[in-house]
């Protein structure tokens, strides 16, 4: 009896804000996705794990634990595997260079595509007003999104059983609240300024929940999502283009295939 699925294999994969350690968090999903697609390299953009959620109340059950077993199975079985931390698993910055399990800790990487482009990978945090100057204000937004989250759990639950698909209530209302989306451009905006900065081609982000593959005043902006609402990633095909893979998007019991890439990048 086979342990795993038949995969499909990337050169690259991209992953952020999974929040393991929190409600929210939807790592069945992702143990789906990572069972059935695999790639040389790994790149997790930070907010794996959820420090801050854990500092105040433990929640680690079995599925979570499966998630960082499969990806050590990963690192073991070949995959090169980076990991940079976001605000939320900041406790890893103090880890810059070292190794566990295969899996490396890194401030910041550029990654070269198969197509010779250059991209700036950064979780995106420092980069928000709002968490690196006022925390407090971020840990009560924090609580507030944990909430919702909650919500959404228990609405796919009962969606699962009326054999729906996946669906996100919390990002959906922040595509309709003005201010959210007023951050999530000006967000956009930033990072890819930082990439020509950097003179690089393009930047590979997460932090603001909100995937996409945009061009952005002539630089690529990426950015991989998160598995608490829309349980996207992004990943790089072997000829070097870029798509993004909305898993959440099919049926829980479904393998869906990526969306197509379209030329050099995916639509969002």
């Amino acid at each position: 009896m086979s342990e795993e699925p038949v995969t499909r294999r990337f050169r690259t994969l991209f992953i952020s804000d999974v929040h393991l350690g929190t409600k929210g968090c939807q790592a069945e999903m992702l143990l789906g996705f990572l069972r059935a697609h695999d790639a040389e390299v790994i790149y997790l953009v930070g907010d794996i794990i959820d420090g801050w959620r854990l500092k105040q109340t433990w929640y680690w059950p079995q599925t979570h634990n499966d998630v960082v077993q499969k990806l050590l199975r990963k690192a073991r079985h070949g995959s090169k595997i980076v990991y940079i931390p976001g605000n939320h698993d900041e406790f890893l910055r103090r880890y810059y260079g070292s190794h566990f399990g295969g899996i490396e800790v890194a401030e910041t990487a550029i990654h070269e595509t198969a197509d010779g482009r250059r991209f700036l990978v950064i979780h995106g945090d420092f980069f928000d007003m709002v968490v690196r100057h006022a925390k407090w204000l971020a840990f009560l937004g924090d609580w507030a999104y944990e909430t919702a989250l909650t919500l959404n759990t228990h609405l796919n639950a009962l969606r699962r059983r009326l054999g729906l698909s996946y669906w996100s209530l919390s990002a959906w209302a922040k595509l309709k609240v003005k201010n959210a989306v007023n951050f999530i451009g000006r967000f956009e905006e930033i990072l890819s300024a930082e990439a020509h900065k950097h003179r690089v081609d393009g930047v590979i982000c997460g932090h603001i929940h909100h995937a996409a593959i945009q061009d952005m005043n002539g630089v690529a902006y990426v950015n991989t999502g998160d598995w608490v609402e829309s349980c996207t990633a992004i990943a790089e095909d072997f000829d070097g283009s870029l798509r993004l893979i909305r898993w959440g998007e099919s049926r829980p019991v479904a393998r869906p295939e990526p969306e197509p890439a379209s030329g050099l990048h995916a639509a969002a």
